[in-house]
């Protein structure tokens, strides 16, 4: 799937449809194109991570994801696959899973920061984070998806 092709395809329609108007009018669309481009790529990432949910619902095991592979986005299904000695979450075994989490600039910067605040590593931030979360009172859940703002 080509996000980019979706996006220029969209300003290209909103610049001839502007063409129809006065110069001015053009000229005000063209600038509107330039501040909607990154807008509607993260809008139609929004839709793509929706569509994921919705099929991840409806499938009896694994779900589906939506991975970025330089600007082009996918929906992949991932399979459940259980190892037979897999600890139990939360469990207090040390150090038993590695994961790889992608985060936006400024959230990795606030993440930073609340770690060096408290004296601890990133990872251990994290961590503490999600341990809090997962013992706190649980939250509003409609299947698989769950709503709402995290704050670092």
């Amino acid at each position: 799937m080509q996000l980019q092709r979706f996006v220029d395809s969209l300003m290209a329609d909103l610049t001839a449809v502007a063409e129809l108007g006065d110069e001015e009018t053009a000229e005000t669309a063209s600038r509107l194109v330039v501040t909607l481009q990154a807008s509607l790529g993260l809008r139609l990432l929004d839709a793509l991570s929706e569509a994921a949910l919705e099929l991840t619902e409806k499938l009896p095991s694994g779900h589906v994801e939506v991975r970025l592979t330089g600007p082009d986005p996918e929906l992949v299904y991932v399979g459940e696959e259980r190892e037979p000695d897999a600890p139990v979450a939360g469990a207090e075994e040390g150090h038993s899973a590695r994961i790889t989490l992608r985060l936006p600039e400024s959230l990795k910067a606030a993440v930073e920061l609340a770690a060096s605040r408290d004296g601890i590593s990133v990872n251990a931030w994290i961590v503490r984070s999600l341990s809090r979360m997962s013992s706190a009172a649980p939250t509003t859940q409609s299947g698989n998806r769950l709503t709402g703002y995290a704050r670092g």
